[in-house]
Formats: structure tokens, sequence, C-alpha cells
């Protein structure tokens, strides 16, 4: 199998031809490594490779496991391989090595994958671009000066240069439906508790984050979800298995009612690719027999975000805690890129009462949301306000710069002002995607539009919790009406 007859497959296709005798593990395997040696250099998008473990373990692979043999790259962020380096994209960590597999990467090893490495993230996950200083930043393939977004920007490089038909992300307030929507690829995210979580942890961001992967296909997306969905015990959240079969919702006939939104939940501009792609959207769904009704809940998204960012600065110092009793040191300015440094610094600051009332902002958007869905089925918003932002867009001003290295000697309320206002340039290009995050609802990102600058803007789903088996058979729809 050459490179150009292996980039032609989704996952599907390639496990397909292993399970037929067609091609071996091994050799597809080879042609996705080949890939990879020769787009590498272009994107950034890969940071590890375990070419003798992956060429070893193509050998004995399970003929019956539905995705038996098929190369893939994992996000190098909560996806540990025993062995492997396991950074966070983080420069503290680059001589971090896993000492165990996680369980998410167990469970899609008994899916049959094979593991080639890991692809590169910004710096704990803390961006929607992936431009980290221990590894550089990732490329969008599809126009090299614009990034691929984040933070699984590597899996996005990685899969728009066909290095491998799908790969491991994860997803805290958008990072797998950003990188899909300034990248052209379908990214979901799960309902909180349908993916595993640890070992060692039982919630990953308070239930924000979860793993799941990038795709170019929706019945890889179907077959992902059918494969790695899990009811884990020791888990801090839980959703019911789905036992109907997520494949076999792909092509059941529907009729939902669908509400749809163009205005930026913060206030912030939106791009005219961004209103065409969610109007173009509509356009189809009702084409295709469902109700759309323009309408929007009823939430103040500046002050969910406030609230996001209060658990983003707690689980921060908690994390620099753990780590400063690992090295048997305090932690520096010079340590960690400076988003990291003012949020631990933030995090010093934050009390419990805040972090409380954070989490309880969350309840109640969750609540609202559920009254919405009574009315509407799903809802439709751009996944992006704008196409991809140029590679070093959003490097801080010096007078930012200088007033984030100057955080600790704020008073907690302004330390909170400062890192919204930190995060408000990111916040402008992506401000739909962290709802889906703090109510724990399924959301994906369809690759349905493409802007006037020839580059993708993604439209986003969102359903209630448990009802991914909507969001594919709509998408399913969408992705092949014309």
């Amino acid at each position: 199998m050459n490179a150009d007859e292996f980039k032609r497959f989704d996952a599907t296709g390639i496990a397909g031809l292993i399970k037929s005798n067609d091609i071996t593990s091994r050799e597809a395997v080879e042609a996705s490594l080949n890939i990879i040696d020769s787009e590498n250099p272009l994107v950034n998008a890969v940071t590890h490779l375990r070419i003798e473990e992956a060429l070893k373990e193509a050998e004995y692979i399970n003929p019956d496991a539905p995705f038996a043999g098929v190369p893939i790259l994992l996000k190098d962020m909560s996806q540990n391989v025993l062995g492997s380096p396991a950074t966070a994209g983080a420069r503290l960590l680059k001589n971090n090595r896993a000492v165990k597999n996680s369980y998410f990467v167990d469970k899609l090893i008994k899916a049959g994958f094979v593991v080639l490495g890991h692809t590169n993230a910004p710096e704990f996950g803390l961006k929607n671009i992936t431009e980290p200083k221990l590894h550089g930043a990732s490329k969008n393939p599809l126009n090299y000066n614009h990034s691929p977004g984040g933070s699984s920007g590597g899996a996005a490089s990685a899969i728009g240069t066909g290095m491998v038909p799908v790969a491991g992300a994860s997803d805290g307030g958008g990072s797998i439906r950003i990188p899909a929507s300034f990248s052209g690829l379908i990214g979901l995210k799960p309902t909180r508790g349908r993916m595993p979580v640890g070992p060692g942890a039982g919630r990953q961001w308070q239930g924000a984050a979860i793993d799941f992967f990038l795709t170019k296909s929706i019945r890889d997306t179907a077959g992902l979800l059918e494969s790695m969905q899990v009811y884990q015990k020791a888990a801090a959240f839980h959703t019911p298995l789905y036992t109907k079969g997520y494949k076999n919702s792909l092509n059941e006939k529907v009729n939902f009612t669908v509400a749809y939104s163009i205005s930026s939940p913060v206030g912030t501009p939106v791009s005219a690719g961004a209103e065409q792609a969610v109007l173009n959207t509509v356009e189809r769904l009702r084409a295709a027999g469902f109700q759309c009704e323009e309408a929007m809940p009823s939430l103040d998204g500046k002050e969910l975000m406030k609230q996001y960012y209060m658990m983003n600065s707690g689980e921060m110092a908690a994390m620099i805690h753990n780590l400063e009793r690992l090295l048997n040191r305090k932690l520096t300015i010079d340590d960690v890129e400076i988003e990291s440094w003012a949020l631990y610094q933030a995090g010093l600051k934050c009390s419990a009462g805040d972090f409380s009332r954070s989490l309880s902002a969350w309840d109640q958007a969750s609540a609202v949301m559920h009254d919405f869905h009574k009315k509407y089925d799903l809802y439709l918003t751009p996944a992006a306000a704008h196409t991809a932002p140029l590679i070093g867009q959003l490097e801080h001003s010096d007078t930012m710069q200088k007033s984030l290295e100057l955080i600790e000697t704020l008073s907690a309320q302004d330390q909170q002002a400062l890192i919204y206002r930190m995060f408000e340039p990111s916040l402008t290009l992506t401000p739909y995607t962290q709802l889906a995050n703090l109510t724990g609802q399924p959301a994906i990102s369809l690759p349905l539009y493409t802007a006037d600058n020839d580059l993708p803007i993604g439209v986003q789903l969102m359903a209630p919790k448990g009802n991914e088996h909507w969001l594919l058979n709509v998408s399913n729809i969408l992705m092949n009406v014309n």
C-alpha cells in the first residue's frame, strides 16, 4: 500500500482491507510512517514515534477487533502509553515518561488500533491553538501560515496530511471541535462520563474535559463511539451505555426540531463566513424535513466563561502543587508558559467557596439547557466565529505580558479580570464550544462550509446528554446532502 492509496481510506476502510487480507497491518503502519516522514517536517504534527514497537504490534493484531491493525496517533495529553513521553506540551515535563497506559489507550488498543506515537499540543491544553514552546507550532495543512487549532492541533494536522485516518484528541473547552472547524474535519465531544478516564483520576477538569478522536468520516466517529463507550464504576461521572449501536443509528429515520443561533454568546464579533455556514446548514436541514427556528438559551455567556476560568485557575493551582511535590521544589515563572503561571497565581487566591460557586454555575447552565431541549431537540451554532488564525496571531502584547508577569500582586478579583482579558482574543475566535463542556452535553463540529479565504469553518450541533446518536444521524444526513 503506497501513501496515496492509504490517504484515500478512513479507519473503517483500512480495517476492512486488513480483515479481507488485501493488506496487512504492517503494510498500513509502514504507509503511515512513510507519510509522517515526508509530511511532518512541513506541519510539525508528531512529537514522538514508537516505530519498532508499532511494527512489532502490527504482527499480532486481533482480526475480530473493529479497527484491527489500523495505525493511530494519540494526543500527548492524558493518552499515555507505557514508556512513551508524557509531556502535556510542557517544557517542565519534557523528560517525563508514562509508567502505564491510560484506560483510554487500553480501550483503543482493545479496539484493534496500533499506536504509532503522539501529537503536538499546547502546554497543559490551555489554548485553542498549538504553539507550545516545547515543540514549536503545528501548522494547518490547508495553509501553512495558519494554525490547525488546539489544543488537539497536532492531531488535526496529522489527519489533514493523511498521516493517519483518525487521531486521539481531547476536549476541555472545544479542543476537539475547534481544530475540526479550523482544519475541515469531524470533531465529536461525547457526553460527560461516556469515555474511560484514569487510572488514578475520576474526572478531568471537573468533568469539563473528555477524550475522544478527530476523524474524517461519520462512520468512523460512530464506530469509535461504539467501541470506546464505557460504564466505569471508579469514575466520578457516568452515563448509561447506548446499546442499540451507534452505527445502526446513522440511517434511522428521524424528525428533529432545531434551534439555531449565530450570535456570539459573549458578545464578540462573528465573521460573515460563520454566519453563512449556519444559514446554509439551516437550508440543508429544512430541505431534509427538519423544523428550524432561530433561538438561543437564556444564559449569560460572559458570566459562564468567568466561572470556567475560575475552574481553570483552581485546577492549575492543584496541578502545580502536585508537580512541586513530585519535583521536590517550588516552581517559578520560568518553569511554565505565562498562561499556566497566570492561572496558577489566580488559583492560589481562589477560595473553596469561589470554586464551589463556579461548579454550581455549571449545574445551573445544565438545567437551563435541559429545559431548552424540551422544546428544541438540537442546537445549531457556528463551531467557531472565524477561520483559523495566523500562527503567532494570538501572542500577547508587551503590555499584557507585563501585566501577567505581575499577576501575583493583584487581588483575587483583579486576577480573574486579567485572566478573562488574557483569553479574550482567543475567545473571540471560538466562543461557542465551551457551553457543552460546562453542561456535559455532546456536541459535534462538521466541515460544511469554506469561507472566502479558502479556509473551512465548522458548524456545531449540540444534543441533550446521552444523545450522541441524534448528532450522528443528523451529521450523516448533512454530510451527504449536496
